[in-house]
């Protein structure tokens, strides 16, 4: 399986937000996730890491 965890970064740690996804499409300063079971989350923000190995992904919000 190719599937990975979306965790946020926020105050130097790692919150899940999204577990199996399967699809990231990064729009402008958002990201469209959608996992397996069809669950969708729009965030808004980018794309900090991503560990193919760890099957992780982590987000961080934009900051103004």
């Amino acid at each position: 399986m190719c599937e990975a965890n979306a965790y946020i970064y926020k105050n130097g740690k790692e919150e899940l937000y999204l577990e199996n996804v399967d699809l990231l499409i990064p729009e402008g300063s958002k990201i469209y996730l959608r996992n397996l079971f069809g669950e969708q989350k729009t965030f808004e923000g980018h794309v900090k890491e991503i560990s193919l190995l760890k099957h992780k992904i982590l987000l961080e919000e934009t900051k103004e």
